[in-house]
């Protein structure tokens, strides 16, 4: 094999001529010229594309009228050789598109308005789904907005390789994440059927979701079935705003939440009355009892089953509320029909319950989100796929500390968890 040829393969490019290898002292962003050491050169590859390929539009690869020779030859940053960095230099003449307008022709190693070869990208895409940012930096020897930019073009490149994404939705998921100090959420939307992140966005509001429903189109958002989420009324009212024939499914864990949320209440009631009563021994025994009131009975420990026995002799109306959380949970650990007639159960005696707290709650339920709770028990979808997904994004927010943009936190974020299949180059 020519040599010339061993360099196309080398630094996988294909369609182009090698012209020629050298080698040339590093030169720093700001003109400073290395002393030619090994650790200061870098290798510059020479290349042409090949006949038949020039001549295309950047953007949409049609064939297109030459304008001009560009502003000359350019470098694309490409895998190091050994411990030097290296580049492909080439001509970057310009067409007139129909379309687009004057642009820098289509070229086989690199991707329009990037600096750096295909197989660098992947590289770089590659890397980002299993280290930390700051570690591939060092590595790969480019900036932190550098590596954003890359998985931007990266993400871009491969939806337009997969088509609409969005096609043949039925069963989505909602939810909101903080992702910075500040009050600084990302609207999150899931696929329950492929199990994927399908689209993410800036804000938790109304206004933010009907984006993604304004993307889907009417007629794809109208063969939306079933939408888990929270009790949010910002995704309620978008729902029902965009998705005429959807059903919305109320998350079990919010819906429990609330319960466990009007107990604490009536425990810190109880604790207040008994401290200002002066009873200093039922109250400090009622403030140590929070978590054993609050967890599922099979995780008590010995000692907390022993405050909750206490609390079951000395304080019924407290103990009571205790049944009627756990009550509610079984709900939702009950299945179809059997479920249902469970709820209706508990409506009834939470209304009846002569504690202010859960009557509330009951009349809430019952008023506002009994057919979505329905709806839960019938269809068994929840928000648990989206909060396993939540999680995986704070993570995600660590590794990417330092992303001066949320679209960089975002694009990373569907490298992850969108279904998206990035090889390193050279490996299946």
């Amino acid at each position: 094999m020519r040599s010339k040829r061993v360099w196309a393969a080398l630094l996988e490019i294909e369609q182009v001529v090698v012209e020629s290898v050298r080698f040339e002292p590093f030169v720093s962003p700001d003109g400073v010229v290395g002393e030619g050491g090994r650790s200061d050169g870098v290798v510059v590859v020479s290349v042409r594309p090949k006949a038949g390929w020039g001549s295309r539009c950047g953007r949409c690869g049609r064939r297109c009228p030459g304008y001009d020779q560009g502003r000359g030859r350019r470098w694309w940053r490409t895998f190091d050789v050994g411990l030097h960095l290296a580049f492909v230099e080439a001509a970057a003449p310009r067409v007139r598109c129909p379309q687009h307008g004057v642009v820098v022709e289509a070229l086989p190693w690199a991707r329009h308005d990037a600096g750096h070869t295909r197989g660098f990208d992947e590289q770089v895409a590659w890397l980002a789904t299993r280290m930390a940012k700051t570690a591939a930096t060092k590595l790969l020897r480019i900036g932190w907005a550098t590596i954003g930019a890359i998985i931007d073009r990266v993400i871009a490149d491969a939806d337009a390789q997969a088509g609409d994404r969005l096609d043949g939705l039925t069963r989505i998921g909602v939810d909101e994440i903080s992702y910075r100090r500040g009050y600084k959420y990302l609207t999150v939307v899931v696929d329950h059927t492929t199990r994927r992140v399908l689209w993410l966005a800036e804000g938790r509001s109304k206004t933010t979701l009907q984006r993604f429903f304004a993307l889907l189109g009417p007629q794809r958002a109208a063969q939306i079935e079933l939408v888990s989420a929270d009790g949010a009324d910002w995704i309620f009212n978008a729902v029902r705003d965009s998705c005429p024939n959807a059903e919305i499914c109320l998350d079990p864990f919010h819906v429990v939440r609330w319960a466990g949320d009007a107990l604490d209440e009536i425990r810190r009631d109880v604790w207040n009355t008994a401290r200002k009563a002066g009873h200093t021994t039922e109250a400090n025994q009622l403030k140590a009892s929070r978590w054993a009131l609050w967890k599922n009975p099979g995780n008590l420990t010995a000692n907390q089953q022993a405050k909750l026995a206490q609390i079951q002799r000395t304080n019924k109306p407290l103990y009571r509320a205790y049944l009627l959380k756990e009550q509610l949970r079984e709900v939702f650990a009950t299945v179809g029909q059997a479920g249902i007639a469970l709820l209706d159960r508990w409506l009834y005696w939470a209304a009846r319950s002569r504690l202010p707290q859960f009557v509330d709650l009951a009349r809430k339920i019952k008023t506002y989100f009994r057919r979505d709770i329905v709806n839960t028990l019938t269809h068994r979808l929840s928000n648990g796929l989206i909060e396993a997904t939540n999680t995986k994004i704070r993570l995600l927010t660590r590794m990417a500390y330092g992303f001066r943009s949320v679209n960089a936190l975002i694009a990373l974020v569907k490298l992850h968890l969108g279904g998206y299949h990035i090889a390193l180059p050279g490996r299946p």
